[in-house]
């Protein structure tokens, strides 16, 4: 997961988002009901049947899982395109979208884009091939990120089940406790850059998927969708209570001066200047990979609460999706169900992905696996307890990916300027409502 910014990709972000509601209000028909009964028979018969589809992916594992993909099913060629990340495949998506040619027959779609993608009527419901049944085979939080009562737009791939990454060894000679609660986290803050200046708990320049996580976990919900009907609201008491505790650590100069997912940032997290994260399910791939300094020192615990019991947010993750455009869409969807919901969950996990299947979050050979990396601590089990504690009914809104683009220029300024984070949400919010009644949203704010 990318989320290194810069300003091409911000006017990227822009023009799709812009290119989407021209899209919603150019009278796309809306998809129909999700068929949970349908059938997979047409699946399966495509599937024997054989041909050629076209992927866009941008994950680690996407080559091995085409491989293996065609090993089984040799008489399917799976034409792999790496489209590039996240936004820069959306802005390609879109324009081949609107083109009305060009779109591949499965694309990689991360849940917060999701929706704008969805109102578009621009993917296939694969409720009609009977994928509505594999409800109970998926975590709750990542099934309703791919499903609303418009259709079902994928099969979830990796979820992000926030937990608490942290140094023991710095903690351990600062004689810093792991932190249960918010206001132990903030204890720890202060005392352990006291003990040592040339330490943080964590660093945050600012970062919009970070913010609504934590929002999430603290019972907030800013955002309400009904179709076209939006509700935006950074006021509520829930919200102020992450903002309250986060004032602290901005306020107080106790976070890293280093921008995330930076050369820098990777060193400070190996040398122990930065000391925490908290973070979603899919962070050890990164520490394994690129903090090698880290290895032997760096723990796994439950995210910190604010009453000290157990509950988290989902931070990241994606689904692929069957685009209309497929002119071949049961085997796309075939391909979908392999992918994730059968042989092609295990390359994934292999590749240090963090899955969502039910199966696999409850497998021994998963969740008692000693990591090396840390220590041999069986982090799994934590990871996958989190997955079981995320707080339901969080809702992105429908042009997220514009949302995302524009919080620097809002919300960010409360980090540079230490100007609190409720001033800097209240701006935010009123850019979001501004930008989605123009764009022929129906959108209120409180």
């Amino acid at each position: 997961m990318s989320r290194i910014r810069s300003r091409a990709k911000a006017a990227a972000a822009l023009a799709l988002a812009a290119a989407l509601a021209v899209g919603c209000s150019s009278g796309g028909s809306p998809a129909g009901p999700a068929a949970a009964t349908g059938s997979q028979d047409s699946v399966d018969a495509a599937l024997k049947a054989g041909g050629s589809i076209t992927y866009w992916s941008w994950t680690p594992s996407a080559k091995d899982q085409v491989a293996a993909f065609q090993k089984e099913y040799p008489n399917v060629h799976v034409d792999y395109v790496n489209a590039g990340t996240n936004k820069d495949e959306y802005t390609k998506l879109q324009n081949a979208i609107k083109a009305g040619s060009g779109a591949p027959d499965v694309a990689q779609i991360e849940y917060y884009a999701l929706p704008q993608f969805a109102l578009t009527d621009t993917l296939a419901d694969l409720g009609q091939y009977g994928f509505g049944s594999f409800e109970k085979d998926y975590s709750a939080s990542t099934w309703a990120q791919v499903k609303n009562d418009k259709g079902l737009y994928g099969l979830p791939q990796d979820s992000g089940p926030m937990a608490l990454f942290y140094n023991k060894e710095v903690f351990d000679k600062n004689g810093i406790t792991v932190p249960k609660t918010w206001d132990e986290y903030v204890a720890a803050a202060k005392k352990l850059h006291a003990a040592d200046p040339t330490k943080y708990i964590t660093s945050d320049t600012g970062d919009p998927g970070f913010v609504l996580s934590m929002i999430w976990q603290a019972g907030g919900r800013p955002f309400t969708v009904d179709g076209r009907n939006v509700k935006i609201n950074f006021g509520e008491a829930a919200t102020k209570k992450w903002t309250a505790m986060w004032d602290q650590l901005i306020q107080g100069k106790q976070l890293a001066p280093v921008k995330e997912w930076s050369d820098d940032w990777f060193r400070a997290l190996g040398d122990g200047t930065i000391s925490s994260l908290v973070s979603g399910a899919w962070m050890p791939g990164n520490f394994i990979s690129s903090v090698p300094g880290g290895s032997g020192k760096w723990a796994v615990a439950p995210m910190p609460t604010y009453d000290g019991q157990p509950v988290t947010s989902e931070n990241g993750g994606s689904t692929q999706s069957v685009l209309k455009q497929s002119k071949n869409p049961a085997l796309a969807a075939a391909f979908v169900r392999w992918l994730n919901h059968g042989n092609g969950v295990q390359p994934f996990i292999k590749s240090g992905g963090f899955p969502s299947t039910t199966a696999d979050l409850t497998s021994p050979a998963f969740v008692d696996e000693a990591v090396p990396y840390f220590g041999g601590q069986k982090i799994n089990q934590v990871l996958t307890q989190a997955s079981k504690d995320v707080a339901k009914g969080w809702t992105y809104l429908p042009y997220q990916t514009y949302a995302n683009s524009v919080f620097s220029d809002t919300a960010g300024k409360a980090y540079l300027n230490a100007t609190g984070l409720n001033a800097g949400l209240a701006a935010w919010q009123q850019a979001l409502v501004d930008y989605g009644n123009q764009q022929g949203f129906t959108v209120s704010a409180g």
